[in-house]
């Protein structure tokens, strides 16, 4: 059996999941997120914990329990408290502000960068050098976060471009003569 999928899902407070043929729907106070059920996997509900098994003694079944106890995780935190990632914007006249539906960049180019806010995402720019991803899907939060992040990775010289709240950036050493 998984390691992962030995440990219950406990669920709190006004969180509800719904099991249906092939796939489980969880509700919260911060939205409602589904995921596809595998046949090779099973879900059982008691004593407000999810516990999930293989369905079958076959390796991928004992892999794919595993990983679905951790999306269905993800899924339970995400509906309850929700998940953010933070972005720093490092460099002379880096700034960033929300402007309508969109994310509006300066990041040295010519020209800005608006960047769409996808739905169910929240974008918040405490100051002209933060960026704050929040959502319930910890996927698509990390993917916008990547999104905005591709515009200008941090370069290695300097250190300028947008880089994670967390993230350390190497900074080699100029060439010398």
């Amino acid at each position: 059996m998984s390691r992962i999928a030995k440990y219950p899902v406990v669920l709190p407070k006004g969180v509800e999941p719904v099991i249906s043929a092939g796939q489980i729907v969880v509700k919260g106070p911060l939205g409602t997120l589904s995921q596809a059920l595998p046949d090779s996997v099973q879900v059982d509900l008691a004593d407000n914990q999810l516990s999930f098994a293989a369905a079958n003694e076959t390796r991928e079944a004992n892999a794919l329990s595993g990983t679905m106890r951790s999306l269905v995780n993800n899924m339970v935190v995400g509906v309850s408290t929700g998940f953010e990632r933070r972005l720093n914007l490092v460099g002379v006249g880096f700034r960033a502000q929300i402007q309508g539906n969109d994310l509006k960049l300066q990041l040295g180019f010519s020209h800005d960068i608006l960047h769409p806010i996808p739905e169910g995402i929240k974008i918040e720019c405490p100051t002209q050098t933060e960026i704050v991803v929040k959502g319930a899907d910890k996927q698509v939060v990390g993917q916008v976060a990547a999104n905005i992040r591709a515009y200008r990775r941090p370069e290695p010289y300097k250190g300028k471009g947008v880089r994670y709240a967390d993230e350390r950036v190497i900074i080699k050493e100029t060439k010398k003569k």
